[in-house]
């Protein structure tokens, strides 16, 4: 779609001024090419979605008292961590009276990723958010429930528990 755009706009700019003049042409062809790289940009930015890194910003989903945590490093030694993975994570916001406090290192359980991830039939899942259950180092969650759509992947991570806690398993 992007590349039947960007012709199309390489078009318009010479059907329409193509006879008038050097200078005019140029400077619409020019105007037309800038929206043409805006809408170009816009669309490499929703396709580059790249894996849970250091620094970035996950949402928690479970009711253990954080709001908001931080990646600090993907375990594993591996450059980001993708669903079912387990990263170790910094409290950025929580709740006043939650068993987690700001400031806290945890481990959690990446349970939505805005990255893409093929299945074995063929299709692909994807969520809107980067999302994250926090677990104690055994593995075991630390919260009692989990919010939001869980991907069925995390059976094969052996994160069983977590599935059985999820209200909806996509």
């Amino acid at each position: 779609m992007a590349a039947s755009f960007a012709s199309k706009c390489s078009r318009v700019g010479h059907s329409l001024f193509g006879g008038l003049g050097n200078s005019l042409s140029g400077l619409v062809t020019t105007s037309q090419e800038i929206i043409c790289n805006k809408f170009l940009s816009q669309q490499q930015q929703q396709q580059q979605r790249s894996f849970i890194q250091m620094r970035t910003v996950l949402k928690v989903v479970d009711n253990s008292g954080a709001k908001k945590v931080m990646c600090i490093q993907p375990l594993k030694g591996r450059k980001g961590a993708r669903l079912g993975d387990t990263i170790i994570a910094s409290v950025k916001e929580a709740h006043p009276n939650g068993k987690v406090k700001k400031g806290k290192v945890v481990y959690g359980v990446v349970v939505r990723a805005a990255m893409q991830r093929g299945r074995c039939d063929g299709s692909e899942v994807k969520f809107d958010d980067n999302a994250v259950v926090l677990v104690d180092k055994q593995g075991q969650p630390i919260g009692t429930r989990v919010f939001g759509p869980v991907p069925h992947e995390l059976r094969m991570k052996k994160h069983v528990k977590i599935l059985t806690l999820a209200g909806h398993i996509a």
